[in-house]
């Protein structure tokens, strides 16, 4: 399996057919989010800085955006609600009521590796975030904000669908790329 340029191959999550279909709730919501960011990696590979920043008008949102906005989320869901950390940068300014619909969608001139791995680091450290709370507690236990795992699991799942949504179409714009999810041998980021 070769590795698209932009995303370097990381540890796959559990891709077993028979704990999709008739696994427990985590395994099922795991391999539903890892579904999910598979199709979105996927659809923000191989594309050049003209691509990620392509609008299709009104809307201010690109896959660039989407890559910062995603990863933006990430950090907050995981890293600061689930595991009790302080936001790391470039998350640490960024203010909740004032950033959260705006801050992702400024173009800042990203490059687009620049982009793409910010987006899989904050992936990886929430994969390890996870891995270290689920032992502890399963989907019943509940963020230090007072979230429950189950609740955080839904709402990032929900986050990658509608974004994923986005990117389908902005994909197509940008070079009529066009699929429902990750041909087989796309690595996971």
């Amino acid at each position: 399996m070769t590795t698209p340029p932009g995303f370097v191959a990381g540890r796959p999550p559990e891709w077993d057919v028979e704990k999709f279909l008739h696994g427990d709730e985590v395994e099922t919501a795991l391999i539903t989010l890892e579904r999910n960011r598979l199709t979105f990696a996927w659809k923000c590979a191989d594309v050049d800085a003209a691509g990620l920043a392509l609008r299709l008008e009104p809307s201010a949102v690109t896959l660039g955006g989407l890559l910062k906005h995603l990863a933006w989320v990430e950090e907050l869901y995981f890293e600061h609600r689930l595991a009790g950390r302080p936001m790391m940068a470039p998350f640490d300014g960024l203010s909740l009521d004032d950033d959260w619909d705006h801050w992702a969608w400024r173009d800042a001139g990203d490059a687009p590796q620049d982009l793409r791995d910010l987006w899989a680091a904050t992936v990886h450290r929430s994969r390890d975030a996870l891995a270290s709370a689920l032992p502890s507690g399963g989907m019943d236990q509940h963020t230090h904000d007072g979230m429950s795992l189950r609740r955080l699991l839904a709402d990032m799942i929900e986050e990658y669908a509608r974004h994923t949504g986005h990117a389908d179409l902005l994909r197509e714009a940008v070079d009529g790329s066009t699929g429902e999810g990750a041909p087989q041998d796309f690595p996971v980021p």
